[in-house]
């Protein structure tokens, strides 16, 4: 059997141009049997390109449609590729179980086939220029109707006109000769016999065991193949994805399927204008061809009787936003009765000529990807309104979805928020600021905010109020909360069940909101809690359609501690894209955040700049240092250092040494020789993850029982390296306890460790932070982020990290008030050294590529890559993995290495260095076995690249001392602290304000002056220890008498002195009354705490129970606000006592 459309196959695989002739062929016969067909070759096609790839499993016994899923999710299938099997499934389906199927349902499939045919002939043929000349129509059946027989004539034609065309053109022999086999083809159709395809239909079906036995065979091959193979694979077929050509008829088919898939009735072949389709009471209807003035739009969504949208479909390479431009012209133009027409409509928009229908789309039925914006996605407009922008969809909109759109009334919404205030008290001065910069955000119409407020300010409190100003005024229909881990979920759930808004209901009282375990929100639950992991499995993974969330499930995403999940996210150039896989960088919130049709609001104490890359820069930002200044969180005491004398001079092995290894995963030791000319040397900040020392780890935690004794007030935070050195470092400090205070003095449960590994995570983290053990709790980074226990008082870091902003949130968990205990400052203890090296780091630079992608990944992306520069780009990554991998590789794969290539590794990677990306390639396309031996995993004993090196040297505690700074002594620190202050007290504003103009400083300009020196690392507290230390005088003086005292020469006095004196000298200024005493007195209470007599203070607290500022400034005769200055300039006047 021959067949000019699938003859290319027949080299590839056998059964399935098969499969797909015999689709061709029953066409003619019997559309319900081609139907059936084109699903058996797309079938086994799915499965060919599973076991090809690996990816195929008989045992697991899947449907086609979970392999589909698999294979996407395994970035081996593109969404517009898997969109063709699924239309061609679909329609198979309903062939096989209904008996049902026309010929344009068939004509369709067989297109599909083809094109299927072509991507994977470019693919796993390694064919990527393979041009398959016209596609070739069969011969029509006999009760194929007019519009079926008018589509196949054009497609002959299509056959005729391109033969005659190349033939002109002089096109090249091979293409001229696929164009005239292609008419052939059509002379041939009419004369073929039944029998002999009707025979092999037969034997294929009687055939299973065999396919079956091939399939495997492919497995087997493909896990043979090295990485690198199969990531070509993947990238091939992205490139022929890149290249589908799908004519408009294609396009619309796959579009009735996306819609179909959202709940509408969609047939663009059947569900016609012209056929006498209309719209009816009950039903969900995508009517094709609908008129208007200016002819047909190519869908009128229709909800019940009305229109609520119009849809413009263009062929797969058009591009979609200049489309829409021409929906909007049918959504002026539509022809409706006026039943159809929405109540609310029509929307005049400045125009002479009003929308008649809410909403616009425009698509090419290519799913969306960020990096061809303008070339794929479903483009969609809210038309009520002349400020609501396009923007790209990744899924279809439900008829539900459209209907709670109508129901949002933004105008009326933003009026609302206005008018409204906060009501006294209920948020800090901060807090209001920043929910105005959110609402203020929303107004203007941005759909991506980010909120920077320091660990510890109250991020949840700020954002529950937030939600519930929107939900009150109707700004948003429902909340999506989004968390990365459950116990963040629990908590957030917790805080909504407790948080009082109104009439002394709490937030769940009066919103309804669905917790973690619920997988589609109710239509009255208006919050839902979620983690990340559990909505991208209900969005990728659930194949019931009902109980996957709608793009307009949440019209609003709150996303908590939105640094994290973004590392992946750096988006490609246009020519990256081309030879990168692009889900390779998309993280898991990046698909939730694309899904989602919602206005996002990113929360996050430590915004780097791949964060800002996703958000844009912050509309509020509020630090730790301001807050410190404002007395809303604790500050540090300079840490102290723990140096031991291993953490002093290192660990070295010699070489010939006999070393031990503990294997990462298993536990289990093994020794390793090492080779007489190799010496192993391990700094500071190798301990505890390369290398183990129990030496090290007992001296340090002997330091931390004596220095944070069992009596002391406060919980203890301690941050291990890895889940066994935990285990290691709980055992260490209970012995080291126990020796120090006597066993009686230390319960079990006192030292704990918490992380992901231990039985009830949640239980024991409530525990450590409600009753009084677990006192010390070891983790790894599960306490990192999110977790609030504001009775820590000690940190203990026991291993380094690179990232400033993973610092900055283990510092966090430190800094929340707690004066039930009489917490003041909490205390850091560093083993590692890591607060002086940290002050180097920035996390400020963009991630440019994931850790984990292998050296066969990058090599494929190199010789994928076409521009000069993106393959030196590439190389570079290239030679540093090649470096990372050379250095592990075992002795017998060193000797096949110089064998292959005439060079040691070491000699080669020098050379690779030097080459250009274009050069490099060239070596390695040489030298095809480089990449194999160098990820080839060594096979000698004791394999150390995963494991880590056990130290038996001897250690001894050398001294225990605070640190101002890497090489910085507390003199030091002062003198380039009193140097900053005079060299820019006339220059930068809040310090003008600070040293010349006290009696008009203000909360923004104190706030201003905290962030502006701690970007220079100076604070209070290590002000006061660094002048305790250098000057033997411990005074406990406010940030703003340093700063006069360095520019002025002001006497250093204790702040709270200053604060009495103030309130004594003000009193004797004037006769008061005694309600006015009183409340001076009150106020010098309150300014103890928080050191700017401003009006916000006076709205706060016991204030605002009172009636805040404006009802205590009658009892002043509407002169309180020159007694608060008055405050401000006496505080700093008043000469030392």
């Amino acid at each position: 059997m021959r067949s000019t459309n699938f003859d290319h196959l027949e080299p590839l695989s056998p059964e399935l141009h098969r499969l797909a002739v015999l689709a061709e062929r029953f066409f003619s016969a019997d559309a319900n049997t081609s139907l059936i067909k084109s699903r058996q070759f797309a079938e086994y096609m799915v499965k060919e390109i599973a076991a090809l790839s690996g990816n195929y499993d008989e045992q697991r016994r899947e449907t086609t449609n979970e392999l589909l899923r698999r294979l996407s999710r395994e970035q081996v299938l593109t969404r517009d590729i898997a969109s063709l099997f699924h239309a061609i499934r679909i329609k198979g389906n309903e062939a096989t179980h209904d008996f049902t199927g026309t010929p344009s349902d068939a004509l369709s499939a067989l297109k599909f086939c083809r094109t299927l045919g072509v991507w994977y002939r470019r693919t796993f043929g390694r064919d990527p220029n393979f041009k398959p000349g016209p596609f070739v129509p069969p011969q029509a059946p006999s009760e194929a109707d007019d519009a079926v027989r008018a589509e196949l004539e054009d497609l002959r034609e299509k056959v005729r006109h391109t033969e005659a065309r190349l033939r002109e053109a002089q096109a090249s022999a091979e293409e001229q000769a696929k164009a005239r086999e292609a008419a052939e083809e059509l002379a041939r159709q009419s004369v073929e016999e039944s029998t002999v395809w009707e025979q092999s239909a037969l034997e294929l079906e009687a055939d299973q065991a065999k396919l079956r036995r091939k399939l495997e065979e492919l497995q087997s091959q493909a896990k043979a193949k090295p990485e690198h193979f199969i990531a070509e694979f993947k990238q091939a077929a992205q490139e022929a994805a890149n290249h589908l050509d799908l004519d408009e008829s294609d396009t619309r088919v796959l579009i009735d399927v996306q819609l179909m898939d959202m709940g509408w009735e969609a047939d663009s072949k059947e569900l016609r204008h012209s056929r006498g389709s209309r719209p009816e009471e009950g039903r969900n209807r995508a009517i094709a061809e609908w008129p208007t003035v200016t002819g047909p739009v190519d869908y009128a969504l229709f909800v019940g009787l009305v229109c609520v949208g119009v849809v413009e479909a263009k062929r797969e390479s058009i591009d979609v936003p200049s489309t829409l431009l021409q929906a909007e012209r049918y959504a002026r133009s539509i022809r409706l009765t006026k039943a159809e027409l929405h109540s609310e409509g029509p929307w005049q928009d400045g125009l002479d000529e009003p929308y008649r229908v809410p909403f616009v789309f425009a698509t090419n039925g290519r799913p969306y990807l960020r990096q061809w914006k303008s070339k794929s996605g479903i483009w969609y407009r809210d038309i009520r309104r002349p400020t609501n922008q396009a923007h790209p969809l990744s899924q279809w909109f439900s008829p539900r979805d459209l209907l709670d759109k109508l129901e949002t009334d933004v105008d009326a919404a933003a009026l609302g928020l206005a008018e409204e205030n906060y009501g006294r008290g209920q948020l800090r001065p901060y807090q209001e600021e920043a929910v105005e910069a959110v609402e203020k955000a929303i107004e203007t119409g941005q759909r991506d905010i980010l909120v920077s407020m320091a660990t510890g300010t109250g991020k949840t409190r700020t954002s529950i109020a937030l939600m519930y100003r929107l939900l009150k005024h109707k700004r948003f229909r429902r909340i999506l909360f989004l968390v990365d881990r459950k116990a963040l979920g629990k908590q957030t759930k917790d805080a909504l069940e407790t948080t009082e808004m109104e009439g002394l209901l709490n937030f769940a009282q009066i919103y309804k909101v669905a917790g973690l375990d619920q997988k589609v929100p109710e239509p009255e639950d208006q919050v839902q809690v979620a983690t990340v992991q559990s909505l991208i499995a209900r969005i990728t993974n659930e194949p019931d359609v009902s109980s996957r969330p709608t793009p307009a499930t949440f019209d609003c995403i709150i996303v908590d501690e939105a640094h994290r999940g973004y590392t992946l996210d750096a988006e490609l150039s246009e020519s990256e894209a081309g030879y990168r896989n692009l889900q390779d960088y998309q993280s898991a919130y990046r698909q939730i955040l694309d899904y989602f049709d919602a206005v996002k609001i990113a929360l996050t104490a430590t915004p780097a700049l791949h964060t800002r890359e996703i958000f844009g820069h912050p509309v509020y930002h509020y630090g730790y240092r301001q807050a410190v200044v404002e007395g809303y969180l604790n500050d540090h005491l300079p840490p102290r250092r723990i140096t031991t004398a291993l953490a002093e001079a290192g660990i070295h092995f010699d070489g010939g040494e006999e070393v031990e290894i503990v294997d990462r995963k298993t536990g289990q030791i093994e020794l390793f020789d090492l080779p007489d000319d190799v010496d192993l040397d391990y700094d500071l900040a190798a301990f505890n993850r390369k290398v183990y020392s129990e030496a090290f780890n007992k001296i340090v935690c002997r330091a931390i029982a004596a220095e944070i004794p069992t009596s002391a007030p406060g919980k203890t935070l301690i941050f291990a390296a890895r889940d066994t050195h935990a285990d290691d470092v709980v055992r260490l400090l209970r012995e080291e306890l126990i020796d120090e205070y006597g066993a009686s003095a230390v319960p079990h449960n006192m030292v704990m460790k918490i992380t992901g590994s231990v039985d009830k995570t949640e239980e024991w983290i409530l525990k450590f932070k409600n009753d009084p053990f677990p006192k010390y709790v070891v983790t790894v980074d599960l306490l990192t982020t999110g977790i609030d226990v504001p009775s820590i008082c000690n940190l203990v870091f026991l291993r380094r990290v690179k990232s400033r902003i993973l610092y900055d949130q283990m510092i966090g968990r430190a800094t929340r008030l707690c004066p039930e205990i009489g917490k003041d400052h909490f205390r850091i203890f560093d083993a590692v050294n890591l607060y002086a090296e940290l002050q180097e780091i920035s996390d400020m630079r963009p991630v440019v590529v994931r850790p984990d992608i292998s050296l066969g990944q990058l090599v494929g992306d190199l010789f994928r890559a076409s521009e000069a520069e993106d393959k030196d780009w590439v190389a570079g990554q290239v030679v540093v993995r090649m470096r990372g991998l050379a250095s592990n590789i075992d002795a017998e794969t060193r000797e096949n290495f110089e064998r292959h290539t005439g060079q040691s590794p070491e000699d080669a990677i020098k050379a690779a260095s030097t080459k250009t990306g274009e050069q490099l390639e060239a070596w390695l396309r040489s030298y095809p076995r480089a990449v194999e031996l160098l990820q080839r995993r060594p096979v000698s004993r004791g394999d150390r690249r995963d494991g880590v090196v056990i130290s038996h040297h001897e250690d001894e505690l050398l001294r225990i001392e605070e640190v101002f700074g890497k090489n910085t002594t507390p003199e030091d620190y002062i003198e380039s602290f009193e140097r900053y202050v005079r060299e820019n007290m006339n220059v930068v504003p809040a310090l003008i304000a600070v040293t010349q103009k006290p009696r008009d400083l203000t909360r923004k300009e104190l706030s201003e002056l905290a962030g502006l020196l701690d970007e220079k690392n100076y604070s209070e507290s290590m002000l006061r220890a660094a002048y305790g230390k250098a000057r033997n005088a411990d005074i406990a003086a406010h940030i703003i008498g340093f700063v006069r005292q360095a520019a002025l020469g002001d006497p250093l006095v204790p702040y709270a002195t200053r604060v009495e004196q103030a309130i004594a000298a003000i009193e004797a200024s004037k006769p008061w009354t005694t309600k006015q005493k009183d409340w001076l007195r009150r106020i010098g209470r309150a300014l103890k705490d928080k050191p700017v007599a401003d009006p916000s203070l006076l709205d706060q607290g016991v204030f605002a129970d009172k009636g805040g500022f404006n009802r205590i400034s009658q009892e002043f005769d509407g002169e309180l606000d020159a007694v608060l200055k008055q405050f401000n300039e006496t505080i700093w006047n008043t000469p030392a006592a």
